[in-house]
């Protein structure tokens, strides 16, 4: 996938940013906890299982959760890896919630 072809299909999905030349998708979500996090990811591996399409999950600082996504077989962006991303957006995640007044 070329880099137009990668930002026009970005412009599907929020929060997502392509890396490299395009190469991955990337995504980061502070959470609202250790356990959050660790939910988060197991539900992304359970979507991940089901559509046998795996990304990389980083757990950094106990509660910031970033997820790579790229097509392994092609060591590039495919249509899929966007289609993945937003059923990862689909997922229910408990964000950090600002506890400023």
């Amino acid at each position: 996938m070329s880099i137009s072809e990668a930002n026009a299909q970005l412009g599907e999905l929020q929060g997502w940013e392509v890396l490299s030349e395009p190469d991955r998708l990337r995504k980061s979500w502070i959470v609202d906890n250790f356990l959050a996090a660790i939910e988060f990811f197991r539900r992304i591996t359970e979507l991940a299982e089901s559509e046998t399409h795996h990304p990389d999950l980083h757990l950094v600082r106990y509660r910031t959760v970033s997820v790579e996504v790229w097509t392994h077989a092609i060591d590039g962006l495919s249509l899929n890896d966007f289609i993945l991303a937003a059923k990862i957006d689909a997922l229910p995640v408990r964000l950090k919630i600002s506890r400023e007044v």
